[in-house]
């Protein structure tokens, strides 16, 4: 499985492609980041991350674009920004017929590092060392990207199992109520 993986901002959008299936060794194949200028004007910015992001999926052609999933923040300034960009790499992948996953940040954090509150620093080191680089991605926005694109990769076959036992279950209760 071919995952791009976008930790949204409106400054620096972290993308990054990771290539395998859980329980093997993964591949990383490009980590990046898509910057605007933050003193441009918002409209300027999104069609910035937008062709950013299609450069991306034009390059690596994902099967899939794991997004971090925004949550509610202190600063609302701050959470509309990084939920524009979600948007548009949500958009993005859309357009294409490519499926979004949406991890949340404990979520991803834990997929990765086994705890959900672990920082910045404990995320890169051990994107490091799964995907057996020589040094953490910088700047963190782009580690973000690539343990986003791991953490679907290893919990997708769970989530998928999860899917099809809910649907089998769904269609069972529809079988009785007629």
């Amino acid at each position: 499985m071919r995952v791009l993986g976008v930790d949204p901002g409106l400054t620096r959008c972290g993308v990054g492609v990771v290539e395998g299936v859980a329980g093997r060794p993964l591949a990383m194949l490009g980590v990046g980041v898509v910057r605007t200028a933050a003193d441009a004007d918002i409209g300027v910015r999104l069609v910035g991350i937008e062709r950013g992001i299609e450069e991306w999926l034009d390059r690596f052609s994902p099967e899939l674009v794991a997004v971090e999933r925004v949550f509610s923040q202190h600063n609302v300034r701050t959470v509309m920004g990084t939920a524009q960009a979600s948007a548009v790499a949500m958009l993005c992948a859309s357009r294409r017929g490519i499926p979004v996953a949406l991890h949340t940040p404990s979520e991803v954090k834990a997929a990765v590092t086994g705890s959900g509150r672990a920082d910045k620093a404990q995320v890169g080191a051990m994107v490091t060392r799964i995907l057996r680089l020589s040094a953490p991605p910088k700047p963190a926005d782009a580690a973000d990207a690539l343990a986003l694109a791991i953490c679907h990769i290893w919990r997708a076959p769970a989530q998928n199992r999860l899917q099809q036992a809910v649907a089998q279950h769904a269609s069972a209760l529809k079988g009785r109520t007629r």
